[in-house]
Parts: structure tokens; sequence; C-alpha cells
């Protein structure tokens, strides 16, 4: 039986080898605290695949973002329970943003002749003002919202900073509102 001291210290050493950029080190926590994260996010989330999901964010932005893992505060484990709760806020942040600019697609699409709202009709109208909006943000948006892909998954995809990904998103959706809103009035 290993006790807690040693316990302790294969953290201490799992920290500095994750710290210093060993990705066996991401293995070993992967496989020592993958049920942990799991069963944190399944409890968040109600459904056992995007839990499957979340928990692969996890173990990548723990290795994406190791350097902020300091060896003298919190334990691992605590660390990587952070980042799950994070990940999981972020899913449901993108569900709602998602459901909410599906609803102003599908209220610009209802915009265009009146008896012709059939699903054809708004894929194009829906095409037709993403095409406006040209690159990078018309793929952004076809990928975040149609899709329903995470930001972060967006962003590895076009090899864009998550930052710019969430702005060109969040512009998109705006200029989309506005053209929307001209079409109304």
């Amino acid at each position: 039986m290993i006790s807690d001291v040693d316990d302790t210290v294969i953290e201490d050493d799992l920290v500095a080898r994750l710290r210093a950029g060993d990705p066996e080190a991401l293995a070993a926590a992967y496989t020592r605290w993958s049920d942990l994260v799991h069963s944190l996010a399944l409890r968040l989330l109600g459904n056992h695949h995007d839990a499957q999901d979340v928990t692969q964010q996890v173990f990548v932005s723990a290795w994406h973002s190791r350097h902020t893992l300091r060896e003298d505060g919190g334990s691992l484990p605590g660390w990587l329970v952070t980042i799950t709760r994070r990940r999981c806020a972020d899913f449901y942040e993108g569900r709602t943003r998602a459901g909410r600019a599906q609803a102003a697609l599908a209220h610009t699409a209802s915009l265009t002749e009146p008896g012709h709202s059939d699903a054809v009709t708004e894929a194009v109208v829906v095409a037709h003002e993403l095409a406006a909006l040209g690159d990078p943000r018309a793929t952004i948006i076809r990928l975040a919202v149609i899709d329903g892909h995470t930001h972060e998954d967006v962003a590895q995809h076009l090899n864009m900073p998550l930052g710019t990904v969430k702005s060109h998103l969040r512009r998109g959706l705006i200029q989309l509102r506005r053209r929307r809103e001209e079409v109304t009035t």
C-alpha cells in the first residue's frame, strides 16, 4: 500500500515533469486522474459523450497551460478539477450561444418570401448571409454555430488564436443581426 507521503512525492514529481514539458507526465496524470475528471464532467453535464469530450479538452488544456501549474500551490488533481469546471462552463456557454445564434439565423431565414420558409430556403438564406460576411468570419460561424464545434476546436482547426476566433464569432453574429434588422426595417 502506498502512503500519503509517497503519493505527495509522486504528485510533486509529476508536477515538476509536467511543467518541464514531459509528455509522459501528462500521460501519467491522465492515467491517474482521468476518471476523476470524467466523473465530475459527467455529473456537471449529465451526458457521457459530452463528458468524454470535456475530459479530453481538460488534458489538452492542462498541457497547453502547464506553465501556470505551481509546484507549491495546490494539488495536481485540484488543478485538474478547476480546469474541468471551467471547460464545463465553456461547454454550457457555447451551447447557449449556439442556440441563440441558430435562433437568430432561423429568424433571418424566415424573413424571406412568405410561405417559403422551408428548410431549403432557410439554408439558402443562411448560406447567402454567411457568404456576405466573407472569410474567416463565415467559416468560424459555420464551424461554431452550425456544426456545433467548441471555440477551442475551431481555433485549433483554423490554426488561429482562441481570442481571435471568439472576436470573429462575436463580430460576425453582430453583423448578421444588423443585416437582419436592416431587412426588417
